[in-house]
């Protein structure tokens, strides 16, 4: 695209940052919706990650920089990074130090009312709701994965894919879908009830290898639990003295803990060692205090209709945990049903260097007893 920039038509894109959105997954709080929760995540030593991201997708956008033009919001909504990023943009609102839901609504109105060919948002699925509150069906969406609930399906695998859907839609052409704009209860996820809700749909542009499913439950079928038995079981056989295994949520994972007679936290990460138990719920700090100088091992399942084995509400396996335990020891595991719905497995660690490991790697997934299956990951 560089070579043809200057002969690519004006286009122009809304881009609004969530600048807290994902600040409450790698402490373990599931969400920062509200004041409350975010003061929370900031004494938790909670750090900013929407400005990255979004940074992420502009620097992979700036091929086609001479030939855009971008209404933001205002200071760090927008504005500060686009700038950063010599951008020619138009600022909606009032820079503000503390941004709330009410302020991602007033700038998504300005833009429509600015007129854009296309909204990107960095955020989670708060965010999305927000939008959907005054965007509806009048303008294509696309979101940047920011947060820690990504359940809707307006969002693409990852800032990289974001701008190569934009890029695509904008200049080469991509269907439009209406796609789900769904979110979870926080409150309620962090007891360990997971509660979706269906909000609406927006407008989006649709590549299927670079935009996410909505999640989806795997269904309890008989053959389903047995599957998930076999599977707990093979891994029960395989646990090692002493090792500390990192364990994310999930139902199958559950499954390893319910027949060691343990009480997993079903939407959390928790901590065995010898087959117990030692630490629940844990976030990234305590994780890794827990296994630093230790041999430890990570067992995680796929989001079930995304298939993201790391990302995607279990941000407490950040990447400084996972290369500390190293890539040799990561299991996943799955149910064949599962997996049989699912194309493809996929990461978003926020670490480009450490997500192009897995992806020239491949992952080895237990399936059934003493039954593997190699897969990749995109």
């Amino acid at each position: 695209m560089n070579a043809a920039e200057n002969a690519l038509p004006t286009k122009t894109i809304g881009f609004i940052v969530n600048p807290v959105a994902g600040m409450g997954g790698a402490v373990g709080l599931k969400g920062t919706d509200g004041k409350a929760i975010l003061t929370q995540a900031i004494a938790l030593g909670a750090k900013p990650v929407a400005t990255q991201r979004a940074e992420t997708f502009l620097t992979e956008l700036s091929p086609a920089k001479g030939s855009l033009k971008l209404i933001v919001g205002a200071g760090n909504m927008g504005q500060n990074q686009a700038e950063k990023y010599g951008y020619n943009c138009k600022v909606v609102g009032e820079s503000k130090k503390e941004t709330t839901s009410e302020d991602t609504q007033n700038t998504a109105k300005g833009i429509v009312e600015a007129g854009v060919d296309l909204l990107v948002f960095c955020g989670g699925d708060g965010t999305a709701r927000d939008i959907l509150k005054t965007i509806d069906m009048k303008l294509p969406v696309l979101g940047v994965p920011t947060g820690v609930k990504m359940h809707s399906a307006i969002f693409a695998v990852s800032p990289q894919a974001a701008a190569r859907v934009a890029l695509t839609y904008l200049w080469g052409g991509l269907p439009l879908r209406e796609a789900e704009v769904m979110d979870v209860d926080e409150e309620a996820f962090r007891q360990g009830h997971l509660s979706a809700e269906l909000y609406g749909y927006l407008l989006s542009p649709y590549e299927p290898h670079l935009i996410q499913g909505n999640k989806m439950a795997s269904p309890m079928t008989e053959s389903e639990v047995e599957n998930q038995a076999a599977i707990a079981i093979n891994i029960i056989e395989e646990m090692k003295p002493d090792i500390i295994y990192i364990v994310g949520p999930g139902t199958t994972t559950r499954t390893i803990s319910d027949l060691l007679d343990q009480k997993k936290t079903l939407l959390g990460v928790d901590l065995f060692q010898n087959k117990k138990i030692t630490a629940k719920d844990v976030n990234e700090k305590q994780i890794l205090q827990s296994i630093n100088g230790k041999d430890a091992n990570i067992i995680v399942t796929p989001i079930g209709g995304q298939g993201f084995i790391f990302g995607r509400g279990n941000q407490q396996i950040s990447s400084k945990v996972i290369r500390q335990v190293g890539l040799d020891n990561v299991v996943v595991v799955a149910t064949k049903g599962k997996l049989d719905r699912l194309e493809r497995l996929r990461v978003d660690t926020g670490d480009p260097e450490l997500d192009g490991q897995f992806r020239a790697r491949g992952i080895r997934v237990v399936t059934d007893y003493k039954t593997t299956k190699e897969m990749n990951i995109e």
